[in-house]
């Protein structure tokens, strides 16, 4: 049987977000009931074109803050699945604000802030998305720092905005574990110098990108195990 790996020691652990801590799907099963066979499908186009608007932005050098993004990458979704209904673009945008934590998240970071670890996000959301998700989680005292790509005009996985984090925080990339839902977010995370944990909870397969995640879990569960202060 091969032996466990070893955890990772650092002096901050650093989320992502959306897909990370806040479940992206939640604002589209909220209405589910009207949204019938389309919620699924809604859903996943929406964080598909939402994250290609980011890229694409940034590629053009055109940025536009995560809520304009999210809305615009919205209209593509109701317009491509013909769901164009009076009111629920603003209704869908509104849940948005507020999306549900994963059942984990509450749970683990009281683990991780109770063994003396630093706790930050560093995300895409606007400041006042990431606050409104931030409370409506209940989550509010749980973080040191949480950090926007606003503070640097461009979004991830440029490496300014991986930056950030070690210039709010004031340590070292290596002294910071980088958690995300997102194999892109954690290649370019290593490629940076961050040790980082993937939340794989699909069980997909890994990119093919510039660094690698240094641990792999299903849930957020794990972590409490795979990261120790230092």
């Amino acid at each position: 049987m091969d032996a466990a790996p070893s955890p990772i020691p650092a002096r901050a652990v650093v989320f992502d977000a959306y897909g990370t801590l806040f479940d992206v799907a939640a604002a589209a099963a909220r209405l589910r009931g009207e949204l019938g066979e389309a919620c699924d499908p809604l859903a996943a186009l929406w964080r598909d074109k939402q994250l290609q608007y980011t890229w694409l932005r940034a590629a053009q050098g055109r940025h536009a803050d995560f809520r304009t993004v999210t809305g615009e990458a919205l209209d593509f979704c109701l317009a491509a699945l013909d769901l164009e209904r009076p009111g629920l673009r603003d209704r869908l945008m509104a849940l948005y604000d507020a999306l549900a934590p994963y059942p984990e998240t509450a749970e683990i970071l009281d683990r991780l802030a109770a063994s003396g670890l630093r706790l930050a996000i560093l995300s895409n959301g606007t400041p006042a998305m990431l606050a409104a998700a931030v409370e409506a989680a209940g989550l509010g005292e749980m973080f040191e720092a949480v950090i926007s790509v606003e503070e640097v005009g461009v979004y991830k996985p440029a490496p300014a905005v991986y930056r950030r984090a070690v210039d709010r925080l004031g340590i070292a990339p290596g002294e910071i574990a980088f958690v995300s839902g997102n194999a892109w977010d954690i290649h370019a995370a290593s490629a940076f110098g961050f040790r980082t944990l993937w939340c794989n909870r699909g069980g997909g397969p890994d990119d093919r990108l510039p660094g690698a995640p240094d641990r792999t879990m299903r849930s957020l569960r794990e972590l409490p195990d795979l990261v120790v202060p230092t």
